[in-house]
Parts: C-alpha cells; sequence; structure tokens
C-alpha cells in the first residue's frame, strides 16, 4: 500500500465534497439540526401538567394543600371544578391531564387526627406521563403529611434512599449522551454510503479502475475524509451536549473523543460496505437509514431498558456497535467512568469496525461487470 495514492484519492474525495453543497449541508448541518429536534423533543420530564381541582371543603388547609401542588413546579391548576361532571369534562377534552378532588371533611379529619382521603385521577392515555404524575403526587403528599404531624409517625422500615449519578433524575441527563450514539450511527453510515455508489452511477470509476490504485488504497483513501468531517461532527456534538444542553460530563472529554473515533470508524466502515453492494445512492441511502438508525434509536439502550425486551430482541442487540457506545457515552458522561471500565466495549467496538472495514475491501470488486 502506497500512502501517496491515499492521499490523492483523498484529495479527489475532499474537492468532491466541497464542491457539493449539499454533501456539505448533510455533513454539518445535518448533526446539528437532529440534536437539537431530538433533544428538545424527547424528555420524560413532567413540568406543569395541567390540572383541575374540585374543593368541596374550601377550607385554610385545603388551601394550603392545593398549593403546594401549584408550586411544586410540577402541576399547573387549569380550573377549579363544582362537580365531578364538570372534572370528567375536563379530563374528556384534555383540558386537564390530572384532577384533585378534595372532600368536605378534609381539614375536620386533618384536625382530630383521622385519615384524610383524597381523590386523584389521572389521564392514563400517556401511560409514561400518567406513572411519572402520580410519583409526584405521592411525593407531594408524603412531604405535606409529614409537615403537617411534624414527622410524628415513625415507620417500622426507615430506608433513606440515594441516586447516584444522576441524582435530580432528570431524564435529559441520560438521554441526551445517548443522542450522540443515534445520530452519529445515521451520519456516518449515511455519508459513505453515497461514495462508491456515486461513483459507480457517475461513471468514474471506470477511471479509478482503470489507475494501478489498490482495493484497500481507494477504500482508505475515501473513508479519510468523512473521518475527519464525522470526527469534527462527534466533537461539535459533545460541546453541544455539555455546554447548550447542561448535561454534565464526569468522565474524561479525551477518553471520550477517543472511544468515539472507534465507533466513529466502524460506521463509516459499515457504509462503505453498504456502498459497495448496492452501486445506486438511493437504494445505500435507504440500506444505511435501515440498518443505522432504527436499530440504534429502538435497540440500543438508548431509550428503551435492554433488559425488558424480549429475549430474541436482546441477542439481536448484541451485534448492534450503537449498543456498546450508548453504554460508554453514559458511563463516562454520567459515572465518569475510565477505560479500565469501558474495556468489554471498546473492544467489541474495534472488532466491529476491523470487520466492517475488512468486508468493505472483500467486497469491493475493482473491475467492471
Amino acid at each position: 500500500m502506497k500512502l501517496l495514492r491515499v492521499k490523492a484519492i483523498a484529495k479527489k474525495e475532499l474537492i468532491q465534497i466541497w464542491r457539493d453543497p449539499l454533501s456539505l449541508a448533510m455533513a454539518f448541518l445535518m448533526p446539528v439540526i437532529l440534536l437539537f429536534i431530538f433533544g428538545y423533543a424527547i424528555t420524560l420530564d413532567v413540568d406543569n401538567l395541567s390540572t383541575v381541582v374540585y374543593d368541596r371543603d374550601k377550607s385554610s388547609l385545603s388551601r394550603e394543600f392545593i398549593r403546594e401542588f401549584k408550586e411544586s413546579g410540577y402541576f399547573s391548576v387549569v380550573g377549579y371544578a363544582d362537580s365531578h361532571d364538570e372534572i370528567d369534562g375536563y379530563l374528556d377534552s384534555g383540558k386537564a391531564k390530572a384532577a384533585i378532588s378534595i372532600p368536605e371533611d378534609f381539614s375536620k379529619n386533618i384536625r382530630t387526627g383521622k385519615d384524610a382521603q383524597i381523590q386523584i385521577v389521572v389521564d392514563g392515555s400517556n401511560s409514561n406521563t400518567a406513572t411519572i404524575a402520580l410519583g409526584y403526587i405521592t411525593g407531594i403528599s408524603d412531604l405535606y403529611t409529614a409537615r403537617l404531624t411534624g414527622n410524628r409517625i415513625m415507620p417500622l422500615i426507615d430506608a433513606r434512599t440515594r441516586v447516584w449519578y444522576n441524582p435530580e433524575l432528570k431524564s435529559r441527563n441520560f438521554i441526551i449522551p445517548g443522542l450522540i450514539a443515534v445520530i452519529m450511527s445515521i451520519i456516518a453510515a449515511l455519508l459513505t454510503s453515497l461514495t462508491i455508489a456515486r461513483e459507480w452511477e457517475r461513471g468514474t470509476m471506470e477511471q479509478l479502475i482503470s489507475t494501478p490504485v489498490k482495493t484497500t488504497e481507494l477504500i482508505l483513501g475515501k473513508l479519510i475524509p468523512y473521518f475527519l468531517i464525522g470526527f469534527i461532527d462527534m466533537v461539535m456534538s459533545i460541546l453541544i451536549v455539555i455546554y447548550l444542553f447542561g448535561v454534565p460530563l464526569k468522565g474524561n472529554i479525551i477518553l471520550l473523543i477517543a472511544l468515539s473515533s472507534i465507533f466513529l470508524f466502524g460506521g463509516l466502515s459499515l457504509g462503505i460496505l453498504i456502498s459497495t453492494v448496492t452501486k445506486s445512492q438511493i437504494v445505500a441511502c435507504q440500506a444505511s437509514l435501515i440498518v443505522s438508525y432504527l436499530p440504534a434509536l429502538l435497540l440500543s439502550g438508548f431509550m428503551f431498558s435492554i433488559f425488558n425486551m424480549p429475549r430474541p430482541l436482546q441477542i439481536i442487540t448484541y451485534i448492534l456497535p450503537a449498543r456498546y457506545f450508548v453504554a460508554i457515552l453514559k458511563g463516562i458522561f454520567l459515572k465518569g467512568n475510565t477505560l479500565s471500565f469501558l474495556l468489554l466495549e471498546t473492544s467489541l467496538l474495534s472488532v466491529f469496525g476491523i470487520l466492517a472495514f475488512a468486508l468493505a475491501i472483500k467486497k469491493f470488486k475493482k473491475r467492471i461487470e
């Protein structure tokens, strides 16, 4: 292999990219746009949940109880009902997602030391929001009860809980780092999946085949410019996640960039492999989205826990590089993991990259059929 020929192919590819505004836009704008859309759109937190109140007690205690919900920031009172039928109307029309009904004897029962029951109705059409809202309601009610009783009621088991790595349980902190894996899976495979196919469609592949350049030199020369572009995209995405979305980076950024480069090499090699097999830009584009985007989004553990998936799907996830990259991203971002904790994921990502690159070289046929 001669480095001079690799350099010449890489230079030719860079000139082609520079002269193609669509490729430039896809290379540099798409990751930022996807990061903004996914970053702001995907959240599992519940804030300002629209709530209707039916207060039949109308006492200072009931108003104080309602104020606890308002001041929590999780609930926003959108109206006060005068009957259960009116509550049904709020929930049926979607104007409210939760309802609090306080009985007439609420304050009387509290003052006499009896159980004060309230009714909470939550719109379960979105089960995730409903589950989270119920957790918030339970927490607010427990805190209010503890303040009223002065913590006089001692439980049999006093559990002191502590959440590590993401103490505020912000969904943004564990979703957005995983987004880098999803977005870079798409970008890496999409960028290189078009490069060989484009040569075949434009009829310029025949000129390359007639030159003394070897298959390894051709593949490597085409991969290097996209690796540089992907590297810039990767660093840009990491900085946006840290400084714009405010996700804390507890680990080493150099280690993060180094391991991200291994993932990037595998993704780009996969794109080249697709391009050598399809020889059509449209087919290559569709194939790269199917093999990169969907598995990375659904099966990488980015949003849905792999351990809760059926066993056959769990087995499939072992062949997905995004699974290991998501683990690396969350480990470095949230836990501050060092390389010793991520050796398995790093090794498997490296194996995937080498295999994809070797297969791309093997599949590329330097002859006209």
